[in-house]
């Protein structure tokens, strides 16, 4: 009898999971496939093929994918691979609370694709539920006097390590990243700062003092512990905590993924500071052979005499910072950046900056298990953007960035270092 083994069936969406097939014939040829239906509908699936071994089993831990949506031993490639049925759709929780992604697994005895116009039974199926929550994980909607997000608190009295997590120019409220990191201990602030409710429909300026609030809203709740919080950024979120860990003491641990080093676009502004950003290059905006627009040469030179001023003097940062990067990031140079600020902390002899570089990955670099998106819509713009990057590689970003972030928010938001991973 031909078995479909996958375990555990309920489980995080970052965490691994064990696909075995048993009960086939020695060298059978199967087709593997996944397929999830997500919150607009949109399908995606993907699929690989597999050779039973001589005991008639496949183990993706040791098994090689021959051919389909990716090849060679990845153990979690049918997730890594799934791709939108309408083009250009990213894979995005949003309601991290109440349901899962339930994601079928089906596996054919033979070669078979999705469009096939015979479509035979599948000889085993299993369905499985990705949760973007653990049991126990509270979500508070925040209003202070101007702040809105979400505040995830781990279950128990705490005290729990802080940190608020931003997302860039798609704008709204993003939540997946700050429920994953609170199922895993953190206090962990989901920050809108344009475009949800009542905040500004669009960024005309950054003012720090309302980051600043939200730092302070974390460290006033009963249940979040230490001196100071974290910060967990991407694309123009990671500016903005950039500035955040150079102006603002509140801030002891930043991870900057995919983001700048200097005010881009749009001014900042601090109490009495104010930076004036490099502009865009707005006339410097690639279309791809597909449609896709690039932005990767309408950020500003940030090496340029004229533009220095619009530099964020990194060196005053009194917390760790962390910067991680995908090589082949196709919508900011951020390889290029974070070498910058590396380059500019030697010169004030700072040694408070870490790099982790991933050749091969592109920019949405998210927690491992999502579906590698090379390109997507995104809001405000007509066209869909290039985010760049490579499946397997940029997969293999995600599991270690993933690791390496949890490890230093643990070490430096927590006075003992301890770790749940």
């Amino acid at each position: 009898m031909i078995r479909l083994t996958v375990t555990p069936k309920i489980s995080l969406a970052d965490e691994p999971l064990k696909i075995q097939v048993s009960g086939l014939p020695p060298s059978q040829l199967v087709t593997l496939q996944a397929s999830l239906t997500d919150e607009k509908g949109v399908l995606f699936c993907s699929q690989a093929l597999y050779w039973s071994d001589k005991a008639g089993e496949v183990d993706l831990e040791r098994a090689a994918a021959t051919g389909g949506d990716y090849a060679g031993v990845q153990p979690m490639g049918l997730f890594q691979c799934l791709k939108p049925e309408k083009l250009f759709h990213r894979l995005m929780k949003r309601d991290v609370m109440q349901s899962p992604f339930r994601v079928r697994l089906d596996l054919f005895d033979s070669y078979h694709v999705f469009s096939s116009p015979l479509t035979p039974h599948p000889a085993a199926s299993q369905t499985v539920e990705r949760w973007y929550v653990a049991p126990g994980v509270q979500r508070v909607q925040i209003r202070g006097s101007r702040v809105r997000g979400a505040l995830f608190l781990p279950p128990g009295e705490g005290p729990f390590p802080g940190l608020i997590d931003m997302f860039g120019g798609v704008g709204g409220l993003i939540e997946f990243r700050a429920s994953l990191l609170a199922s895993r201990g953190f206090a962990a602030l989901a920050l809108a700062y344009f475009a949800y409710e009542d905040l500004p429909s669009f960024l005309d300026e950054v003012d720090l003092e309302y980051f600043e609030e939200a730092a302070n809203i974390l460290l006033e709740h009963p249940k979040v512990g230490g001196a100071g919080v974290g910060v967990v950024a991407t694309c123009k979120g990671s500016e903005i905590a950039l500035a955040m860990a150079t102006f603002l003491p509140q801030i002891k641990a930043t991870v900057c993924i995919n983001g700048t080093n200097a005010v881009h676009g749009t001014a900042l502004r601090y109490r009495d500071l104010h930076i004036s950003p490099i502009p865009y290059k707005l006339e410097c905006v690639q279309l791809t052979p597909l449609g896709l627009l690039s932005f990767f040469s309408v950020i500003g030179d940030t090496r340029a005499g004229a533009n220095q001023g619009s530099i964020i003097p990194v060196e005053k940062a009194q917390g760790q910072l962390l910067f991680v990067v995908g090589e082949s990031d196709q919508n900011y140079n951020s390889k290029a950046y974070a070498e910058e600020v590396m380059e500019r902390m030697r010169r004030h002899g700072r040694k408070n900056c870490t790099l982790l570089s991933y050749p091969g990955a592109g920019h949405l670099i998210e927690p491992p298990g999502s579906p590698f998106c090379p390109c997507s819509w995104s809001p405000f713009f007509i066209l869909p953007l290039m985010w760049g990057g490579e499946a397997q590689p940029h997969a293999a970003a995600q599991e270690h960035s993933w690791r390496e972030i949890q490890k230093f928010l643990w070490h430096h938001l927590c006075p003992t270092g301890s770790s749940k991973l």
